[in-house]
């Protein structure tokens, strides 16, 4: 079997103990299947803990006889991760496009106290070469 990189992409399965564990911030296996949709078995659930380790995508530490499963890149830096993933992908790489789409879809108007907030990020992100 050959390692697995921490940027594969991950099964359905794998995305929704993903997103469990960020929701969560931690969990063990028991949690983790409470948690799932028509839940696999238990083996198959440290199977599939054990397939993101060796991605990288999560550690865990011991808690007594078990182990408590956590993300190992905060929910912030998944969001950069995940948001730049479709941008490449599904717009070609443009920033702006991006952003239009997010407002095209949105179904509530900004206010002007947002509109500033997003126009001060825009400035903070120019100013540090983001």
């Amino acid at each position: 079997m050959s390692p697995h990189r921490a940027d594969e992409a991950l099964t359905r399965r794998e995305r929704q103990v993903m997103d469990i564990l960020f929701r969560r911030g931690e969990a063990t296996v028991s949690e983790v299947m409470a948690e799932l949709p028509d839940p696999p078995t238990y083996s198959a659930v440290r199977s599939i803990l054990r397939i993101l380790t060796e991605k990288g995508q999560i550690t865990h530490r011991d808690d007594g006889p078990r182990y408590v499963y956590l993300p190992s890149k905060s929910a912030e830096r998944a969001q950069e991760d995940a948001l730049e993933h479709v941008v490449r992908t599904f717009f070609d790489g443009s920033h702006e496009q991006a952003m239009t789409a997010l407002l095209r879809i949105s179904d509530a108007e900004l206010s002007d106290a947002e509109i500033d907030r997003l126009r001060d990020r825009i400035r903070r992100a120019r100013s540090s070469g983001r």
